[in-house]
């Protein structure tokens, strides 16, 4: 594997993070977000332009978490298929939930393109292997749900025709998505985080929120710096909510850690036969892997759950250095340059949320899908702080259920990645 990997993310060479100019806390203002990830950027962007008075406060630098820290997958995964989903809830729940997934992807290309952010996105769609030939079978069954009662082109490849997806022999054949692509996440944030200060909220870097109460017909948030009044308080802190300051959320959203690796520069030949369309890539492991290209097409980016025991870089890069090389063994001695990691955050049933309890919006729990859901979902929490009726979803979170025995502390995650683990080796899907 080469030399000790860098423990930082590859995005941050072409978007490093800063420090922003410490600016003053306001006494009071019409509207506090807590967190600068593409969710709490999207709340504030909201409703500054909608001509209210808005801080923004982060704990540590804008953009420091999982918004720059993810694969760049354009998703809006929903972990629950379409059928089992149709099972549960029944046809009219199940299409709206991934009716709504639709619309946010394409509300977030629009989004891109109309503010002129330059992040590299690109519609590349994603292929999704199957591990075991049960799963291709299951992969089929849903890519024709999809196309019936949604209308999108999904469609499935044999294992003797996946050549012209990825060049791998691992899997049994696969489904390709077109409607999903990928962008750089690190650019991303920087756009959202440059229109944001432009249209005129201020982002307050360094500056955690440690106490929140109600104080009239609004809400006081605490800092270190500080106390600060609004009427309206927006919480996206994700999978780095504080426990002390928000045991609320916290009891409902369990962060988990997800590790990516970045490939040293591959040969333009050898990367043309191993990602053929450039697509971005996904299994059907329970702890599956997500890879994709790098946006110039010259390195393979490579995560998954593998290695979130350890909070040692090169621990980590190991575990999924293993699975790379198992998917494409020729790749053997190639370096790895970087790997990091970032925590998402899962949720009771596995839905994204979108919440009100006692007066705080809520924007959480994206399971590993927060590219689409963050910014989405952010945007409808402050569409309902303006009474707006577009801020009506699917994910309005009446089951915003906390975990039995759970206070923030994810104690049982290690348990679960072993059990998951396990799983995986039997072919229990």
């Amino acid at each position: 594997m080469g030399a000790r990997p860098l423990d930082t993310p590859y995005w941050w060479e072409a978007a490093p993070i800063e420090e922003q100019p410490q600016r003053e806390l306001a006494k009071r203002c019409d509207a506090i977000v807590i967190g600068a990830g593409y969710a709490g950027l999207s709340a504030a962007l909201t409703l500054v332009r909608a001509g209210r008075e808005v801080h923004v406060l982060e704990k540590d630098r804008p953009g420091e978490g999982a918004s720059s820290r993810n694969g760049g997958i354009t998703s809006g995964n929903i972990r629950i298929g379409f059928r089992r989903m149709m099972d549960m809830f029944g046809r009219e729940r199940a299409r709206a939930i991934y009716g709504e997934g639709k619309a946010a992807r394409e509300d977030l290309a629009r989004f891109v393109l109309e503010e002129g952010i330059d992040c590299d996105y690109s519609l590349a769609g994603r292929f999704t292997g199957a591990v075991r030939p049960a799963q291709y079978e299951k992969l089929a069954r849903e890519a024709e749900l999809l196309r019936r009662e949604l209308g999108i082109d999904a469609y499935v490849v044999p294992r003797d025709e996946q050549h012209t997806e990825i060049g791998t022999a691992i899997y049994h054949g696969g489904a390709v998505r077109p409607d999903i692509g990928g962008l750089h996440p690190g650019l991303f944030h920087r756009g959202m985080l440059e229109r944001t200060e432009s249209a005129g909220a201020v982002v307050h870097g360094r500056t955690p929120a440690i106490g929140l109460r109600r104080e009239g017909d609004g809400f006081e948030v605490g800092t270190p710096r500080g106390k600060i009044l609004a009427r309206d308080v927006v919480i996206a802190t994700n999978g780095y909510t504080v426990r002390h300051a928000f045991p609320w959320l916290a009891r409902r959203v369990v962060p988990v850690a997800s590790q990516i690796i970045a490939t040293e520069p591959l040969d333009t030949e050898l990367m043309k036969r191993l990602m053929p369309k450039g697509r971005m890539i996904g299994e059907t492991r329970h702890l599956y892997h997500y890879y994709r290209p790098s946006p110039d097409g010259t390195r393979i980016l490579f995560g998954g759950r593998r290695g979130a025991q350890t909070d040692d870089p090169q621990k980590k890069a190991e575990h999924l250095y293993r699975y790379l090389l198992a998917i494409f063994p020729e790749l053997a001695g190639v370096g790895i340059t970087h790997c990091w990691w970032g925590y998402v955050a899962m949720t009771y049933d596995q839905l994204p949320k979108v919440a009100r309890h006692e007066g705080v919006h809520y924007a959480a729990g994206f399971c590993g899908s927060g590219v689409v859901w963050a910014r989405w979902l952010g945007r409808k929490a402050a569409l309902k702080i303006l009474g707006d009726a577009d801020g009506a979803s699917a994910f309005d979170a009446a089951s915003f259920h906390a975990l039995p025995l759970y206070d923030g502390r994810p104690w049982f995650v290690p348990a679960g990645i072993l059990w998951y683990g396990f799983k995986d080796r039997m072919g229990w899907y």
